[in-house]
């Protein structure tokens, strides 16, 4: 499960950390992290899906979202023993559950 999270983790960090830095034109040098870059690149996967350029990073974010639902439901999905337990306790040692209990064992 560890590696699944880095693998899945790792290119989202590195595509938002290049995102940023190009966007900003942030290069430290480096022709790939320039403005002049980022726009190439985004007209050419533009001219290959065939839409315009300017609406590829909003496709691009809904798919990440889209991708980190699917993955966290895995997670719960493979963890739900837990989850279910940590529920449990967390009610039985609530306030307003330990009140609820105490008035209907002195209700007539």
């Amino acid at each position: 499960m560890k590696w699944f999270l880095i693998l899945w983790a790792g290119p989202i960090a590195l595509l938002g950390s290049w995102y940023g830095l190009s966007y900003y034109d942030m290069s430290f040098g480096f022709f790939m992290l320039t403005r002049d870059a980022h726009d190439l690149v985004f007209q050419i996967y533009g001219h290959i899906l065939g839409i315009p350029p300017e609406d590829l990073p909003p496709l691009v974010l809904r798919a990440i979202i889209v991708d980190s639902f699917l993955v966290l439901g895995i997670i719960a999905f493979r963890r739900r023993k837990q989850i279910l337990a940590w529920w449990q306790a967390r009610r039985q040692s609530s306030p307003a559950v330990l009140a609820r209990d105490e008035s209907l064992s002195s209700a007539p």
